[in-house]
């Protein structure tokens, strides 16, 4: 250790370097973020008839649907003229949205006997004892009408990228008093990509700011507190600038990556920091300061990283891809924590002025008085 301890003394300027163009070759492949809302993969990875089904998608370049369930006002049903008129309306609207192939509903878009399209003004013209025969004259009627006639089913098929056109689609604004539900995955997809989104911006900075304060009640010192979180933080930089390099996409398992790699690898940080505070109420010397630091946590630091990301490294048995990236992805990020508290946390500590104080220290006993 005393060795170590002095190269990163003497060397502390191409640790830092070396550090620095890592970090920068990390930022640059988070410009290549990627993000995976399809949670069916739990279902389909690692299961032969799951794989089977994702293939048969992928061969015949099958879309997932959009439903949209359509509901009407108590005391009216699907058969009343003006609910059919605001049917057809909301059948186009749904229609004339981009990347939307084709709506399938009870009132189909053109008349199959003439050819002519059904216009809200056709359903108008239409007399009233002639209403219930027009709906019935459709084969799947039965299936899309519930049973008291006040719910009905769209669907809605998108042509392309189903996960904006979801998006779009909830906001169409419903004609009349009908109310509109959605499902389907694209649906999912949707408010999966947008929980992520919240996630990310929200949840880190609330454990980095709960950290700072816990650390900061240990340390009492401002700077040695984000000093001593810093290197999780660089393993999480880190993690993410892997992941997208190696082309993965961040989905609703590894989203939580950071968050583990931030907790777990940051008690590496708060040792050695806080070793290091006392190590200079001892000696004003730089390399005693590090070796000494070293001698007291290097180990312990080397071995709770490696303990903790074998437990991370234990979910590779499982058979479900999501639940695997789980466990690789942290241990390689509590890994990095572990190597950037080793090496950078010294290099980058040792130039610095240290207050020599600390607030857990035992204040010297007082002086006896001077017998007589």
């Amino acid at each position: 250790m005393d060795r170590i301890g002095r190269f990163l003394v003497e060397r502390s300027g191409r640790v830092l370097a070396v550090t620095g163009i890592i970090t920068l070759v990390a930022v640059g492949m988070l410009f290549r973020l990627k993000v995976n809302a399809d949670v069916t993969q739990f279902l389909t990875s690692g299961n032969e008839r799951g794989e089977a089904w994702v293939a048969l998608q992928e061969k015949y370049d099958t879309a997932d649907p959009i439903n949209v369930l359509v509901s009407v006002p108590e005391g009216k049903t699907i058969s009343d003229k003006d609910v059919l008129i605001e049917l057809v309306q909301l059948r186009d609207r749904i229609a004339a949205l981009e990347g939307v192939a084709h709506v399938g509903s009870i009132i189909p878009a053109v008349n199959p006997l003439t050819g002519a399209a059904i216009t809200p003004e056709m359903i108008d013209a239409i007399p009233e004892a002639m209403i219930g025969r027009f709906i019935s004259q459709n084969p799947v009627a039965d299936l899309l009408v519930s049973d008291d006639a006040r719910h009905t089913l769209m669907v809605a098929v998108p042509s392309d990228d189903p996960v904006r056109v979801a998006r779009e689609l909830t906001d169409v604004e419903p004609p009349g008093d009908l109310k509109v539900n959605y499902s389907g995955n694209p649906v999912i997809f949707a408010t999966v990509l947008d929980m992520i989104g919240w996630f990310l911006l929200f949840i880190p900075p609330a454990v980095i700011i709960l950290l700072l304060l816990t650390f900061f009640a240990n340390i009492g010192d401002g700077k040695l507190t984000i000093l001593s979180i810093f290197p999780a933080l660089l393993g999480a930089l880190w993690t993410f600038g892997l992941i997208f390099g190696l082309g993965h996409e961040v989905d609703i398992v590894s989203v939580l990556v950071p968050i583990y790699v931030i907790v777990m690898g940051s008690a590496d940080g708060l040792h050695f920091v806080t070793h290091y505070q006392e190590a200079s109420e001892r000696t004003e010397d730089r390399v005693s300061r590090v070796t000494s630091t070293l001698r007291q946590v290097g180990v312990p630091m080397i071995l709770t990283t490696i303990s903790t990301a074998a437990g991370f490294l234990s979910l590779l048995v499982t058979g479900v891809r999501p639940i695997q990236q789980l466990g690789l992805f942290p241990a390689i990020g509590i890994g990095f924590a572990g190597v950037v508290s080793f090496f950078f946390l010294p290099a980058l500590l040792s130039p610095l002025a240290i207050r020599p104080t600390h607030p857990t220290a035992t204040p010297p006993p007082p002086a006896p008085p001077p017998t007589q």
